[in-house]
């Protein structure tokens, strides 16, 4: 699995888990690639009424989730975040 992280470090977007570390690494290019597109983000609510956004590829699976936040426009800018951040990220590889 992999975390994407903020400027300030804090995570603001938590994959799936892989099987392999090709499929981890594949699974970070397709987030790299489709932050880019807002279509690709998904804008729910939780049963406690609580916003948060999945990260979508093409096929439709999901790539990555974030935490709860406290409001729409929070969960807004951590999309703006995620948007931002993915493209360039470091990868770190932790294992």
């Amino acid at each position: 699995m992999f975390n994407l992280k903020a400027g300030n470090g804090q995570v603001i977007l938590t994959s799936q888990s892989y099987e392999s570390k090709d499929g981890c690494k594949n699974g970070i290019e397709s987030v790299k690639k489709n932050s880019q597109d807002d279509a690709r983000f998904d804008r729910k609510t939780a049963k406690d009424g609580s916003p948060f956004f999945t990260l979508t590829a093409t096929n439709g699976q999901i790539i990555g989730k974030s935490e709860m936040y406290s409001s729409t426009d929070a969960m807004e800018n951590g999309i703006a975040s995620v948007k931002k951040n993915a493209p360039d990220a470091d990868v770190v590889d932790n294992s």
